[in-house]
């Protein structure tokens, strides 16, 4: 046969072919796996069926019915799958709401940051000029002061002077008594927003109470023998572990709410400042013999905004914010805080304070204040050729400073660089009192003053400044450096000279 017969042809690909036969029973036997095969899937199917049946039969709460439960269940499915698909989309919805209260939630946050940036970045230029006013205010009072002594200041007046009632004195007292509600007033904003903020920290340490509490007590004793009032304090020789600005920021909220409601005229005013050791506590207590707190305002009076009735006079000014600051600078500080009251006889504000040092021999002065008689002040001591180097931007508050240290009797060098005075050769210091933020471009007050320690070693340092920060208190007090906040108050700024000289 030729090669190119068909295959066809050849009988190869035909059933009548010579493998007809074979691929014939291939075939058979390929169905007859397949049709097996098939048969077998059906029996598996039908005993999954059955299976499935008989589940369903028995879970069903009505034998009867059980194709019934089956299309119930599967109903139930559908219902659970659309609630489901419900749900999704609410809690998508809530989703979203959160998302925006979030946003508003954080942009509240930045507005309140953005305030208190603000504050503290305004506070150094709003603090300066009042300042540099209470500085000029001190010393002129002392000037007329030392000319009433000395000379007798004319008591007759022109006749056409319109305040010939009015004594120099008496306006200057009045001036300093203004400069000081304006300073009680912003700090007290400044305190508020900055406990608001969560932004003030504490500066812990250890110091006598006698550092906090002796320029107090002739601060306000002061204050109230110009209104007739009488202040008796009782002193303490032990040591106290606090922040001393936030401390002091209390105690004076406890003195000045005392002066603003003891009664002058007919019935003598009388306050006391008074320390009593409780165990491990050292409690300093401000008592008066005013009208006295009813029980049901005794949680009132520590309220933002809330007063007791006032005084009928041009004395009162406020917020009603110091006791509520004195609550939480207290909370702050972790020392307890107390109230009592007998109305008609007078209330008593307390607070106690960690003692950290044993106490020490008690010297002649702490033992004679402790009758309640004034105790020796260290202010007495004179200042006399002192020489102080002033190193301030602010040519103000220089012009302020100079004229009170030197009515102290110190000899003052100021300048907005200490590098300057050293170029003029002056007399070297035996003190130096530095601004800690000194104009652009020039080193803080700190370098400064560690730059002129270098040269004089153990030279006394008081740094003074309107930030309020722990960090900067901290070190500070790190380098050896005496620290007073804005505006200066005179009597503790000389309190810290007499003790470093």
């Amino acid at each position: 046969m030729s090669p190119d017969t068909p295959l066809t042809e050849q009988g190869l690909l035909t059933k009548t072919g010579p493998l007809a036969e074979t691929y014939a029973q291939t075939e058979t036997d390929a169905q007859s796996a397949e049709l097996a095969a098939l048969k077998a899937r059906n029996r598996q199917l039908e005993k999954i069926n059955a299976a499935l049946i008989e589940r369903v039969e028995s879970s069903s709460p009505s034998p009867s019915a059980p194709y019934a439960a089956f299309e119930h269940a599967v109903l139930l499915a559908d219902q659970v799958r659309e609630r489901t698909d419900a749900l999704h989309r609410t809690l998508d919805e809530l989703g979203a709401l959160n998302r925006r209260l979030t946003a508003a939630k954080a942009a509240a946050e930045a507005a309140n940051h953005s305030k208190t940036r603000f504050l503290a970045a305004i506070s150094h230029d709003l603090l300066q000029p009042l300042n540099a006013a209470r500085l000029f205010a001190s010393a002129l009072e002392e000037q007329l002061a030392r000319l009433a002594l000395d000379a007798s200041l004319p008591g007759d007046a022109s006749p056409g002077d319109a305040i010939s009632d009015v004594t120099p004195g008496e306006l200057v007292a009045r001036l300093g008594r203004s400069l000081a509600d304006v300073e009680s007033l912003l700090g007290t904003l400044v305190d508020i927003s900055r406990l608001d903020a969560g932004v003030l920290t504490a500066d812990v340490a250890i110091f006598p109470v006698r550092e906090l509490l002796d320029v107090l007590a002739e601060e306000y004793r002061q204050l109230g023998a110009a209104r007739g009032l009488e202040l008796h304090y009782v002193a303490s020789h032990l040591s106290i572990e606090s922040d001393l600005q936030l401390l002091a920021r209390v105690v004076r909220n406890f003195l000045s709410n005392a002066l603003r409601h003891v009664p002058d005229g007919s019935t003598r005013g009388r306050v006391l400042l008074g320390c009593r050791r409780r165990g491990d506590w050292l409690e300093i207590t401000v008592a008066d013999n005013g009208p006295g707190i009813a029980e049901h305002q005794r949680e009132v009076v520590f309220q933002e905004f809330r007063r007791l009735a006032p005084r009928q006079d041009n004395e009162q000014r406020g917020l009603g914010l110091g006791l509520a600051i004195v609550k939480r600078i207290t909370g702050l500080l972790e020392h307890p805080l107390s109230l009592t009251s007998t109305p008609g006889r007078g209330a008593a504000f307390a607070v106690r304070v960690p003692i950290r040092q044993p106490a020490s021999v008690v010297s002649p002065a702490a033992d004679a204040s402790s009758t309640g008689q004034p105790c020796a002040s260290p202010l007495a001591q004179p200042l006399l050729d002192t020489v102080i180097w002033v190193v301030e931007d602010d040519r103000e508050v220089c012009a302020g400073m100079q004229s009170l240290l030197g009515g102290w009797g110190a000899s003052v060098h100021c300048a907005d660089d200490a590098e300057v005075l050293l170029q003029q050769a002056v007399a070297a210091p035996q003190v130096l009192i530095v601004d800690h933020q000194l104009g652009e471009g020039q080193p803080d007050g700190l370098k400064q003053a560690q730059r002129l320690r270098q040269r004089w070693p153990g030279l006394p340092v008081v740094v003074i400044s309107a930030d309020h920060s722990a960090p900067l208190k901290a070190s500070a007090r790190a380098l050896g450096f005496g620290f007073l906040l804005k505006p200066v108050k005179p009597l503790r700024l000389r309190q810290l000279l007499v003790n470093r000289r």
